[in-house]
């Protein structure tokens, strides 16, 4: 790594409680490890796969880091246990979800870490966020942008110029 840092892109979500306070709270605190932060517009999403449960107000973060990728991990996880996130079951409504989704073009596979995030680009609530902030950014595994991984998925979705379905802009922090 130079000593200019990697960029790193992290998702955001929260669907219980004031959730514009659970994501302003991650948004402060990523700002003490990552510097030149950008954060997207935040939209509200309903819970993927059709679960059910309250919606998202979802986001990205992207910014700079001097940290390991396992470090930055353990930065979120402990983040989320600041806002009372409780790991009860998968898809479970959550105070706060921060997602490393990537670190510059590292590639990682292991139990605790896997780079890029491996869901990601199938998330429009995760490639909306980041192609507004960072449509450059490159995903090491295929090559492509998030600009253009989020086009492809809107095509393949019929979006066209509407945007994703069940998506509403929301604020910014």
């Amino acid at each position: 790594m130079d000593r200019r840092g990697r960029r790193a892109a992290v998702a955001l979500g929260s669907n219980v409680g004031d959730r514009m306070s659970h994501l302003g709270h991650a948004v402060e605190r990523l700002r003490t490890v990552l510097s030149d932060v950008v954060v997207s517009t935040l939209i509200e999403t309903v819970p993927e796969d059709g679960a059910d449960g309250p919606l998202f107000l979802n986001g990205a973060l992207v910014g700079t880091t001097l940290e390991t990728p396992e470090q930055l991990l353990a930065t979120l996880l402990a983040v989320e246990q600041e806002r009372g996130r409780r790991r009860h079951r998968p898809g479970a409504a959550r105070t706060l979800d921060l997602d490393l989704v990537l670190v510059g073009d590292l590639t990682i596979e292991s139990l605790r870490l896997t780079l890029p995030h491996p869901r990601f680009r199938s998330r429009a609530f995760v490639l909306g966020p980041m192609a507004e902030i960072a449509p450059g950014l490159v995903d090491p595994v295929t090559g492509r942008s998030v600009g253009e991984l989020f086009e492809m998925l809107s095509a393949r979705r019929g979006w066209l110029d509407s945007g994703p379905g069940g998506q509403v802009p929301g604020a910014s922090i």
